[in-house]
């Protein structure tokens, strides 16, 4: 059964504007399903099949023109010549969504576009289902919200019926053997994982590579490659901190998250909802599954919005600001179910040494309540409203 998704919109606009859309994300997101389903009338191939990658790499004309009049091509950065000649077919055609194209690499996938592609094409992210995409009408409780950080929202979980510990560690192990080596030459896998453990658990924290490298017993300059690869395949992003001057947020130190909870979950041992419980960084996970819900919101509806954090040389944090061009939304989040008026301390102080007219909100897992000058909401509800005042 096909579940909605949010991006049908931005795809369907996308196609009536540009001869060419490129849909990247990670892998098992849905990329293929949503294009199916949208574009049911259009051919479909896959550069995965090697037949067919053959025949794209030896005769990419020829090769074409067998899809003339609208074409799904997936996994496009297997056979990164073709977007020369699909540069030639859309300045002749002038045809709008002539091709829909998908990739699983951000970094390859980019860095071919821009050189033939440039002004030709939109770009859309996919990432595995959104919250309230998956679970639309449900009211959270403890043992809810255990189940969901367990589970993550990589749709074959769903689709299948899967168990999700069975299934991330056979996402891991082809992630793993096939991705990470198209990157870089990884001589230990085992050090490979562990480094995937590692970050795992400091999702939420600054990224410290000496620590990693130290734990890991590699180089730096290692650990620094293999962050970048965990982003350019849409594994982790990065939460960079907010200042007013520009210059600032670009040399401060980031934060990790993982794109999917569930996946952050399996890595730092979940292999059972219950488990969820009992990890000593549970409410790291709690908020790197809100942000992560933001995150893909964002990049869904096209939004632009930019994601930082706060804080300052005393330590004080605000776990995210949501930067919205005039706007500026300070967000806590907080796993605990009972409110304390200690959660809005840190946002008095950003409101005050930053004078931002905007309200604060406070994202944790209890009932809304009204606080003056705040706003205390469930993440669901949070999810809802947001979600609500979107303009497509």
């Amino acid at each position: 059964m096909y579940i909605k998704r949010d991006s049908e919109i931005l795809l369907k606009k996308f196609a009536q504007q540009y001869p060419v859309v490129t849909i990247t994300g990670p892998r098992q997101s849905g990329k293929t399903t949503l294009c199916r389903y949208v574009f049911p009338n259009k051919k479909y191939v896959s550069l995965e099949d090697i037949d067919f990658r053959e025949y794209a790499e030896n005769d990419p004309r020829e090769f074409l023109s067998e899809y003339s009049g609208g074409v799904i091509i997936d996994e496009i950065q297997r056979v990164p010549e073709l977007l020369s000649y699909i540069q030639g077919i859309a300045d002749k055609n002038q045809q709008k969504g002539e091709f829909i194209l998908t990739g699983s690499s951000q970094f390859e996938l980019t860095k071919n576009i821009s050189q033939s592609l440039a002004g030709r094409t939109a770009l859309l992210k996919l990432f595995p289902f959104s919250y309230l995409e998956i679970y639309p009408n449900k009211m959270p409780s403890r043992e809810w919200l255990n189940k969901v950080i367990y589970t993550g929202f990589y749709p074959r979980i769903f689709k299948d019926k899967l168990d999700p510990t069975d299934n991330l560690s056979a996402y891991m192990e082809t992630y793993i053997e096939r991705d990470v080596r198209q990157f870089s030459e990884i001589r230990d896998l085992k050090i490979f994982r562990t480094f995937l453990k590692l970050c795992a658990s400091r999702t939420g924290q600054l990224l410290n590579y000496t620590s990693i490298s130290n734990d890991c017993g590699v180089s730096v300059p290692t650990i620094k490659n293999w962050i970048s690869i965990l982003e350019q395949s849409y594994i982790i992003f990065q939460l960079f901190p907010y200042h007013k001057n520009i210059k600032k947020r670009l040399i401060k130190t980031p934060k990790i998250y993982f794109c999917d909870v569930g996946l952050c979950a399996y890595l730092n041992g979940a292999k059972r909802f219950e488990h969820i419980d009992a990890l000593p960084n549970r409410g790291s996970l709690f908020e790197n599954f809100v942000i992560a819900e933001m995150m893909k919101m964002n990049a869904h509806r096209n939004l632009k919005n930019d994601f930082y954090f706060f804080k300052n040389k005393n330590g004080l944090e605000v776990d995210l600001i949501i930067d919205e061009g005039l706007n500026i939304l300070p967000i806590e989040i907080k796993s605990a179910q009972t409110y304390n008026e200690t959660f809005v301390k840190n946002l008095k102080y950003f409101a005050k040494f930053h004078n931002e007219d905007s309200i604060g909100q406070v994202i944790y897992t209890g009932k809304n309540q009204v606080r003056k000058n705040y706003k205390v909401l469930n993440y669901y509800e949070f999810f809802k409203l947001y979600k609500k005042n979107i303009v497509y």
